[in-house]
């Protein structure tokens, strides 16, 4: 049994909701229409950890073997974005990708936990799109910062769904309608609670925590102007529209946007020499 869980603003505050049908609920008995809501990210963390490559389909796109463990980087809460937000594609930049993805939600306190009983740390699962600024690939590689750290380069939604089950199910991207991600989660290198488990033996995960998972082959640029809609079964549709962002007023001020060779390969894939690809995508 499932539940669906929401936090929107109603009437200028910060309600978490709970779905049915077509409505969503407060504990008050005030409710508004689900396409109605103004969402907002459906937890708080105080972290964001996200995984390099777990995705079966995505190690081989880039021609890579999974190691003996997963590595991850790290996202800022200042990231975080909600279903329907924007995304911002800031001035100058031009290889900013999709990601599509199953974030799992902390619920309890976890620490040196076991694989096998990571499960009851997890309060739920949502959607995610670990968006990536690939024109910074080439300075911050090691830290990922700016590539993955940009404002509004975490949408998270649209709800939190408790007693969902992550085995067996399909994850797909959308832009524009058009689907350029899809794959079984069962893909996945690292389960869920793998995951857990590992990050909690090192780092205290508190409630509201995010670990994302990975994504799937084919991660790709988008422009301001196209929707990104991320799906999967049982946990909705999480969608977001990219808008340009406005020139900073501080000037070229630190490492600038790149179209190198290694920024290219990552933003149109492993094997983007050999689809004929040579010119830069137009803006």
């Amino acid at each position: 049994m499932t539940r669906e869980i929401r936090r929107i603003l109603l009437d200028g505050a910060t309600v978490e909701v709970h779905r049915k049908g077509d409505m969503l609920f407060a504990p008050d008995g005030r409710h508004v229409p689900v396409e109605e809501a103004v969402h907002l990210p459906p937890c708080t963390p105080t972290k964001i950890i996200a995984v390099h490559l777990n995705h079966r389909s995505r190690f081989e796109e880039f021609c890579a073997t999974p190691g003996p463990a997963p590595t991850y980087f790290h996202k800022p809460i200042s990231t975080l974005n909600a279903h329907q937000g924007h995304v911002v594609r800031p001035a100058g930049c031009r290889w900013l990708n999709y990601e599509g993805e199953i974030a799992v939600v902390i619920g309890r306190t976890a620490r040196n936990i076991g694989v096998a009983e990571a499960g009851e740390y997890i309060r739920g699962y949502t959607l995610a799109n670990d968006l990536g600024l690939h024109d910074f690939r080439d300075t911050d590689e090691g830290s990922m910062l700016r590539v993955k750290g940009a404002d509004t380069l975490c949408p998270l939604g649209p709800a939190l769904v408790e007693g969902w089950d992550w085995r067996g199910r399909t994850l797909r991207t959308r832009v524009n309608g058009e689907v350029v991600q899809e794959a079984n989660t069962d893909e996945m290198t690292w389960d869920p609670h793998y995951l857990v488990a590992d990050i909690a033996r090192l780092i205290t995960l508190v409630p509201g925590d995010v670990l994302l998972t990975g994504t799937p082959a084919n991660s790709r640029p988008i422009r301001p102007g196209d929707t990104v809609e991320v799906e999967a079964d049982g946990l909705g549709v999480l969608r977001n529209t990219v808008v340009e962002g406005p020139v900073p007023v501080t000037g070229p001020v630190g490492a600038q946007p790149t179209e190198s060779e290694q920024v290219l390969s990552t933003a149109l894939g492993g094997d983007w020499e050999f689809r004929g690809i040579r010119a830069p995508l137009p803006s």
